[in-house]
């Protein structure tokens, strides 16, 4: 694909060009649009955005000496070449999501879009979608944190939601591969970024919200306000292509059990918001009812407009309910049968890494979740003690170069909820794993627990609880989840749980 620089720059905030013979430089073709200078290549333009530890404008040489025939970026620079278009601009990252958006035709309008954004559920809600949409005869894709699929092609997923010009090409993609629903994760940092600037959303999808990301974001109302971007910016009318057609119907799904939830609904107050809970209270229009927890699946009934649906998953956990709940309301919303959404959540079996169950030979199960905030590793513990079990093993541990605020709270939390519990290493990053574990440490002093012991290498710490535990218990791995990495310093070694478990089994043999 080929588009000239002119026809990129549609509703860009423009503050100068140059150099002053700029004209004939804006009938240059280019081949693509990228904000890594590396991986800059001839005809691309390249746009300098800001970063944490470093700066695009720092990178222009590169790029030119790659060939980059723009530059775009939000400072004046002293050196010119007379054969690169510089274009200055107020803000480098919505520059990045319009000329990306301009250049693949904004693909966005062509399919049913779906944007789903919390702290937790986001990824199993999107596994329920994709099955529910697939169920109903449509051809659907996801954007998320496991991976980026669609037509049985799956990506690396390096984001949840992919930087701007990933994120359009992505979305062109899909939409020359006859994809017609679009399942997105979309998390505070791409709403705070700009990364989804230019996608037109027809669903948004709020979940809940916990502490997460204040090493980021300044504190929970800067990440709330982050969040609520994706709502304020929904429009009122249907896309051109779902004129007289069931699909198409804007709307908010809003968990309103959760206290953010109730804040979104006040801000939202010319929007079309349709409601889901499990507290009995009348704003509820979508609730759940008559729960049932097994240990390999959940039964309820959700109840709306006075009618009742039964709903059986092999998803165990109140927190699931809710996301099948909100994977309801989506559908309902877009009009399509109880029977098919019915069947379409039962076909969701296992979701990697997110309450990942596997059974072992000893009789005791083991969890694999993704559990890494305070919220979510309460909730994830509280839904295990629930079900059937002898003792609750927990080991978890916490990232470095993350927010320190939440591994005293997760400490505390693990051991007091918990029969035993085993810190160990998550992902250290830069940072020295056992400083981390004294983090944590510090939650479980305070609170005078016992019941725990340290082990810093987490193949170790996993052993060591597949070791000591018995017939009926159950054993939580909490913090990878799906990740089969482990990130040591500046390395990224393979670390996979389940091949972990697998040689602790094949060993004992």
């Amino acid at each position: 694909m080929q588009k000239k620089i002119k026809d990129l720059l549609d509703d860009i905030k423009i503050l100068k060009f140059y150099p002053e013979d700029y004209h004939k430089l804006l009938e240059k073709n280019v081949n693509s649009i990228k904000y890594n200078s590396k991986e800059i290549k001839p005809y691309d333009i390249f746009v300098c955005l800001p970063g944490q530890h470093t700066e695009g404008i720092l990178y222009i040489d590169e790029a030119i000496k790659n060939g980059a025939v723009c530059i775009v970026a939000d400072k004046e620079v002293k050196y010119v070449n007379n054969d690169v278009l510089y274009i200055l601009v107020e803000d480098t990252r919505v520059a990045l999501a319009k000329l990306s958006s301009n250049f693949y035709e904004n693909p966005s309008k062509k399919m049913l879009l779906v944007g789903i954004t919390g702290t937790n559920g986001k990824t199993t809600i999107t596994y329920l979608l994709e099955s529910i949409f697939r169920e109903a005869g449509y051809n659907p894709a996801v954007i998320g944190t496991i991976n980026y699929r669609f037509n049985d092609k799956i990506y690396e997923s390096k984001n949840t939601t992919p930087f701007a010009s990933d994120l359009q090409r992505l979305l062109y993609e899909m939409y020359v591969s006859a994809v017609e629903v679009v399942i997105m994760e979309v998390s505070s940092h791409a709403l705070y970024q700009a990364r989804v600037l230019g996608c037109e959303f027809d669903v948004a999808v709020f979940t809940n919200l916990s502490s997460e990301h204040l090493d980021y974001h300044k504190n929970m109302d800067e990440y709330f306000l982050a969040k609520s971007i994706l709502f304020k910016n929904l429009n009122k009318d249907k896309k051109e292509i779902f004129k007289g057609n069931n699909l198409g119907r804007k709307v908010c799904v809003i968990n309103y059990d959760d206290e953010y939830g109730k804040k979104l609904v006040d801000m939202l107050k010319d929007k079309e918001v349709l409601l889901y809970g499990k507290v009995n209270n009348t704003k509820n229009k979508f609730k759940a009812v008559n729960i049932t927890y097994f240990n390999d699946k959940t039964q309820f009934e959700i109840k709306k407009n006075g009618e009742k649906v039964f709903i059986e998953s092999k998803l165990i956990g109140e927190f699931n309910v809710y996301n099948i709940l909100a994977s309801y309301v989506v559908a309902y919303s877009q009009s399509i049968e109880d029977s098919k959404i019915v069947d379409g959540i039962k076909k969701v079996t296992n979701i990697k890494g997110r309450l990942e169950r596997i059974s072992t030979p000893q009789g005791y199960d083991v969890i694999i979740d993704y559990a890494h905030t305070p919220d979510a590793l309460q909730k994830v513990i509280l839904t295990l003690k629930r079900l059937p079990h002898r003792k609750l093993i927990v080991v978890f541990g916490c990232g470095g170069d993350r927010d320190r605020s939440k591994r005293p709270i997760m400490g505390f939390i693990a051991t007091a909820l918990s029969d035993y519990v085993i810190v160990t290493s998550d992902n250290p990053r830069s940072e020295d794993p056992q400083k981390i574990i004294l983090d944590i440490e510090v939650g479980i002093k305070k609170s005078k627990n016992t019941n725990y012991e340290i082990i810093v290498d987490r193949k170790e710490a996993i052993f060591r609880a597949l070791s000591i535990a018995q017939q009926g218990d159950i054993v939580l791995l909490a913090g990878k989840g799906h990740e089969d990495y482990q990130i040591l310093a500046d390395e990224k070694i393979h670390f996979d749980e389940r091949e972990i478990i697998n040689d602790f089994f094949r060993i004992k043999k």
